[in-house]
């Protein structure tokens, strides 16, 4: 659908979605794929009659969602080609997805978020402490995960790119939407007994460094970039 009628604003409105995929894992996919584009306010989905198989992005800047519209237009999401346009208004993907605006929403959901954070960090603490080993400090840590980067860093290149810091919700079809946009991609496999890593293949080494230098960083979720390296052999 043209947009020409309708001004460049921050929000973009995405429809012809699959509207088989669960409501959660979809905001998580969309947030993964258009987060490329710049900072990412807010994703809205509904699954009321009305209003499935459509989204709302808000972006904070305008050339974000400007950048969006133009290079996402058509791509294929959950096996269906995305139709995405400018919103009618700046507010529709709080006023028009769920018929009303509540000023705290943003508020509570930061408290909520802020509290989550700090729940999963008693609960490692208490894990480290349940297993008889002492919780590292930052520095050791952060030390210790710059020795293993190091290390991988040493492997050559090959088509098998291993993806680390990913948050423990991603799911395969989350980082296929993300690698399957660069020429020669093959598979995703999660490890499920080791949430927060992945394998991505393509077909030669030359086409995994692509998506290696592309989606280095990547931000899945706010708090986790990506760091992909080349997998062992």
């Amino acid at each position: 659908m043209l947009t020409a009628d309708i001004p460049p604003n921050q929000t973009i409105y995405i429809k012809n979605l699959n509207e088989k995929v669960k409501k959660e894992e979809l905001k998580r996919s969309l947030y993964c794929l258009f987060s490329q584009y710049g900072r990412i306010l807010d994703v809205v989905a509904l699954k009321t009659p009305r209003l499935r198989g459509q989204a709302w992005v808000c972006f904070s800047e305008v050339p974000a969602a400007s950048n969006a519209v133009r290079q996402m237009q058509g791509f294929p999401f959950y096996d269906k080609p995305m139709r995405i346009q400018y919103a009618k208004t700046k507010s529709d993907c709080l006023v028009e997805a769920e018929g009303i605006y509540d000023p705290n929403a943003k508020k509570r959901k930061k408290q909520e978020e802020k509290a989550e954070r700090k729940r999963r960090a008693e609960e490692a603490q208490q894990s480290a402490t349940a297993n008889g080993k002492p919780a590292e400090s930052n520095g050791t840590a952060a030390s210790h995960r710059q020795g293993n980067q190091a290390a991988r860093e040493s492997v050559p290149p090959n088509n098998i790119l291993f993806i680390e810091n990913l948050p423990h919700e991603t799911t395969s079809d989350m980082l296929q939407v993300l690698f399957q946009q660069y020429p020669g991609f093959r598979e995703v496999r999660m490890i499920e007994a080791k949430p927060g890593i992945a394998f991505v293949e393509y077909e030669d080494d030359v086409q995994s460094s692509l998506a290696m230098t592309s989606l280095q960083g990547f931000k899945v979720a706010p708090q986790n970039p990506m760091s992909i390296t080349y997998a062992k052999k």
